[in-house]
């Protein structure tokens, strides 16, 4: 008889169960690569890149076929990476990935482990089907990296359905900088969700008026009558300081490589231009230019629950406020600790664009956890960027 595992509640799978999928065969390998322990975040898991990059003439969607049919179809050249290798600005590449997925086609189904006995099998049950989400990790997006997950068959990126069996891909478009990579380099991760639910609106409301969400800049939580939530917790952008304050950065052009192994290596004047608060708490972005800024308001994520940010939709089509969707339980600390800033990437498309202080620029969106998981994002676990305030990539020297 199969040894049985339930899933019993909706939610974002936490480290301990994405272990467990891992172990039951659903997460997958290249066997000259096995998962490493360190992979395993709060709510996702690290995705590799794998030993060989594809320059390709465009990005796509393969839907009809499997990207690889796709890829011979549109590949100029290809570049092995298992010594390192430089990709260039503006130029697209597709990066089969170490890990693949084997989602079950059902939420009931039998898994062969990886681990146990030859013929030990497990059932794995669920009140509902297993799918995942991909996006960049937060120093991928700080340096102006371009990346998403692409699956066979797949008409949207970084999400893959239930049932899906197969290989990941990350398409990679250095924007910015020309990067230097290499096969095991982490550039995004996944998250797999029992289910899909979204947090309410009034049950956001309900959170943070007992388990405080959200600070303001003198790390007083947001009082109920000022606090926006639509879908979401709106956030917005911090432009005000005192004068010859830095507020943001902005990508130079033309510059050297960065090498993704080499961290607190570079020097911030090589490769940003420092913003300046001004006297109107007002900023016209350069099109196309690339800038950081810092959110005004500080928040943290209590252990039940995952989060995600969202760009604001304004209508305008002009801005992209993120790269890097993903915030894991425990960012910002405790109540105590009075939350954490999140860094905004942001880049004005086509024509110049005003921002103010506190104009909304993003919304966070909340799930649950299906469990609360082992271990929270923090100095436990050596995270980069906890308790965060302004902050460029970790591959640049701090002070």
């Amino acid at each position: 008889m199969p040894k049985e595992v339930q899933l019993r509640t909706k939610g974002i799978l936490p480290v301990q169960k994405l272990k467990m999928l891992h172990k039951m065969g659903i997460i997958r390998s290249n066997p000259d690569y096995p998962i490493e322990e360190d992979q395993f975040q709060p709510n996702s898991i690290d995705l590799r890149l794998g030993k060989v990059a594809y320059r390709v003439r465009c990005s796509f969607l393969p839907e009809t076929e499997t990207v690889e049919e796709k890829v011979s179809k549109l590949k100029m050249y290809e570049v092995p990476i298992t010594k390192g290798a430089v990709l260039e600005q503006n130029c697209v590449y597709i990066i089969p990935l170490l890990e693949r997925l084997e989602l079950p086609q059902s939420n009931n189904t039998v898994q062969k482990s990886l681990f146990e006995d030859k013929g030990n099998e497990i059932k794995l049950g669920s009140i509902d089907n297993l799918s995942a989400k991909a996006n960049p990790k937060s120093s991928t997006g700080r340096l102006d990296v371009f990346t998403r997950v692409i699956t066979d068959y797949s008409h949207r990126f970084e999400e893959v359905t239930p049932g899906y069996s197969g290989n990941l891909y990350l398409e990679v478009v250095p924007k910015s900088f020309p990067i230097k990579v290499k096969t095991g380099q982490r550039l995004n991760q996944l998250r797999v969700r029992h289910g899909f639910e979204v947090i309410p609106d009034q049950d956001i409301l309900r959170v943070h008026a007992s388990d405080p969400l959200l600070f303001d800049e003198d790390r007083v939580p947001v009082t109920m009558e000022k606090i926006k939530v639509n879908q979401g917790l709106f956030m917005s952008v911090d432009l005000r300081a005192k004068k010859g304050e830095i507020i943001g950065y902005k990508a130079k052009k033309h510059n050297d490589y960065i090498d993704l192994d080499k961290i607190g290596f570079y020097e911030v004047n090589d490769f940003w231009e420092p913003i300046y608060a001004q006297p109107n708490h007002q900023l016209i972005l350069e099109p196309e230019a690339f800038y950081i800024f810092a959110s005004k308001e500080r928040i943290r994520i209590p252990a039940h629950l995952a989060c995600e940010m969202m760009a604001y939709d304004t209508g305008s089509g002009e801005l992209r406020t993120h790269y890097a969707g993903f915030f894991d339980s425990g960012f910002g600390g405790t109540v105590e600790d009075k939350g954490a800033r999140a860094v905004l990437e942001v880049r004005s498309h086509d024509v110049p664009f005003m921002i103010e202080d506190g104009q909304t620029l993003f919304s966070m969106q909340f799930e649950p956890n299906a469990e609360h998981p082992d271990f929270v994002y923090g100095e436990e676990i050596d995270s980069n960027y906890q308790g965060q305030d302004l902050k460029l990539g970790k591959h640049f020297k701090e002070g």
